[in-house]
């Protein structure tokens, strides 16, 4: 896939969606099978590019009134359900004793909001489950201001059943969350399940604002701080709740957190502290304990304008981390492609040495050796007959025929020898090529991993398939006789000698070269496909015999490289998940495009007005 030119119009809402769908299409063809050492990253990292797309930032676009989704996230243990429940004001969200404790997540949200969240708007591949199912009256109050239509609630579009798998995601319908804001408690960031650390980040990415809880014991966790880094990066409105923090160092404890958020780019963030009191019998706190978190969020959900300011810095952070994403992932299919491409390109190379070497053996007389050249003899006699190479043509003929009247070897011997031997030299070098490969492939981790288990080049199979194309090709050499001499001036010339024969010796012509034997080879050989030259020109003329040779010798390499260019495929054929990937370079190019959007911080290029959002417009404390 290539990258296409970013529309006029891509600061505005009309373009940017049709821009970034193309984006989410380049995703879904890119994908990392080599086994380097980034490449599970970056198969992590497209999936998460993906997901953050489909779960935030289109929908946002989309729906930029849309209530805002507060996500509660944290470490295993932090007591995130419990301030759920606090805020609430009943126990709706349940931890459990055995690690990891929020084993679903579950989103409440104001009875009136329930068509934002009922749909796949947000979170399309998490499965709903409504719990606490409200009146019907409730969630459908008829068409609201600014809801579009494909949102309005409709209860038959979840389910009214006891909570599923961590593929699920539990809605809630409450009157105590304010119109216009919804809270989700996601499972650990640090849980022991792989699952619910994926599916934790990805409701963390899908969120408009985080409620972070932490603990005073556990402030500085590392895991917590990379999921703290990432929301600097992408702008996002943060609340940091200290909870369970001991009498007597609140302040102490606050102000090292607060360091370390400034060292973050997260110093705006604001604090709030929980005290280490005890719990209620059903597990609740004090209501006072979390009033001014409460307040807060209450505030943020009062002010519409303020809302849809949120959204957009949120909105405008994700796009900027896209791109960045996107630019990582680039590198990464670079390097990728870059091996593949090595891998190839040396099975190329080494295929390609190998035709050139069974071609070179077919050119040089090096086939006239041995079996073939004794066979040869047998066939067309040594003494008077080569004694009489350089009389007329014509009397050439007439007693090169003498020489089959006797008890010469069949020309089918001679045909056989030509085959054992062509045989030979495709079977050698083709396995010399296949070693060559797997060498090369073996050196490299990447390699190592595709031919694990797997054997491309079977040379039995190989052996079969090559002796049929040479009988073939022998056979082609006697269509090409019998088409030639298929007048009755040619058939005549040919009688004395037979298809087979004059086939024979078109064989040895297409072979006939000193350039490949020594010593007394050389004269044997030479004069050996002279005969052949001779008995070929006394039948078919001189232009004939020229382009008789060139087809055969044409229809031989065809064969030939038929051959190899089957067994380079069957490796080729491992790197075929490379192929179809959208290139490096287009995503170079996603990439630079959503980089242009990237205005100066705290600015709104969503809508091309360049107006300013600070801090205190979206986090009031």
């Amino acid at each position: 896939m290539s990258a296409s030119h970013p529309p006029a119009e891509l600061t505005g809402l009309s373009g940017l969606p049709a821009f970034l769908r193309e984006v989410r299409e380049a995703l879904v063809h890119t994908s990392f099978p080599l086994a380097l050492g980034g490449s599970s990253e970056a198969r992590a990292a497209v999936t998460a590019a993906a997901a953050q797309l489909d779960d935030y930032i289109l929908p946002r676009l989309a729906d930029v009134d849309a209530p805002l989704l507060a996500v509660v996230g944290g470490s295993t243990g932090a007591g995130k359900s419990t301030l759920v429940n606090a805020l609430v004001g009943s126990p709706v969200t349940r931890s459990g004793a055995v690690r990891p404790t929020t084993r679903q997540p579950i989103l409440l949200h104001h009875p009136l909001d329930a068509g934002w969240f009922s749909t796949q708007r947000v979170l399309p591949s998490l499965t709903r489950v409504r719990v606490g199912m409200p009146p019907r009256s409730a969630l459908q109050p008829g068409p609201k201001p600014g809801y579009p239509p494909q949102a309005q609630p409709d209860a038959h579009e979840v389910q009214d059943a006891a909570p599923g798998g961590t593929a699920s995601l539990l809605l809630r319908a409450d009157a105590s969350i304010p119109p216009g804001l919804a809270i989700l408690d996601a499972p650990d960031v640090d849980s022991i399940a792989d699952e619910n650390r994926r599916l934790a980040g990805q409701l963390l990415a899908a969120a408009d604002l985080w409620l972070f809880v932490t603990t005073a014991n556990r402030y500085a966790d590392a895991v917590p701080w990379k999921l703290l880094s990432e929301a600097a990066q992408r702008d996002i409105l943060l609340a940091v709740v200290l909870d369970r923090v001991p009498d007597g160092v609140e302040e102490e404890v606050r102000d090292d957190l607060l360091a370390l958020l400034a060292a973050k780019e997260l110093g705006h963030a604001p604090i709030f502290v929980i005290p280490e009191v005890p719990l209620d019998s059903a597990g609740m706190l004090p209501p006072g304990a979390v009033e001014p978190v409460r307040r807060w969020l209450q505030d943020l959900a009062a002010d519409a304008e303020g809302r849809r300011d949120i959204g957009r810095r949120t909105l405008t952070g994700a796009v900027r981390a896209l791109g960045v994403r996107i630019g990582e992932v680039a590198d990464a299919a670079g390097a990728e492609q870059a091996v593949g491409a090595g891998l190839r390109n040396a099975t190329t190379a080494a295929f390609d040495t190998a035709l050139s070497a069974i071609l070179e053996s077919t050119e040089d007389g090096t086939l006239l050796r041995g079996e073939v050249l004794a066979r040869w003899q047998d066939f067309v006699g040594t003494g008077e007959f080569m004694r009489g190479v350089e009389t007329r043509i014509g009397r050439l003929r007439d007693r090169a025929g003498s020489f089959f009247t006797g008890r010469p070897a069949p020309a089918q011997t001679v045909a056989a020898a030509i085959e054992s031997g062509l045989h030979s030299v495709i079977v050698e070098e083709t396995a010399k090529a296949a070693e060559a490969i797997e060498a090369r492939w073996r050196a490299d981790d990447a390699g190592r991993a595709l031919l694990a288990g797997q054997a491309p080049h079977n040379s039995g199979e190989f052996s079969a398939r090559a002796a049929t194309e040479v009988r073939e090709w022998q056979q082609d050499l006697l269509e090409l006789v019998r088409s030639e001499g298929s007048s009755k001036r040619f058939a005549a010339r040919m009688l004395s000698f037979g298809v087979n024969g004059v086939a024979v010796a078109l064989m040895i012509v297409v072979f006939a070269s000193t350039g490949g034997l020594t010593g007394g080879e050389v004269g044997i050989a030479g004069g050996s496909a002279v005969v052949g030259q001779k008995l070929l020109e006394a039948i078919f003329g001189d232009d004939a015999v020229r382009r008789l040779a060139r087809t055969a010798k044409h229809n031989l390499r065809r064969r030939c490289e038929k051959l190899l260019r089957a067994e380079q495929a069957k490796f080729e054929a491992l790197l075929l998940p490379l192929a179809g990937q959208t290139r490096p370079e287009a995503l170079r190019s996603y990439a630079r495009t959503l980089a242009t959007l990237q205005l100066a911080r705290g600015t709104d290029p969503i809508e091309g007005e360049g107006r300013a959002v600070g801090a205190d417009a979206v986090n009031p404390q």
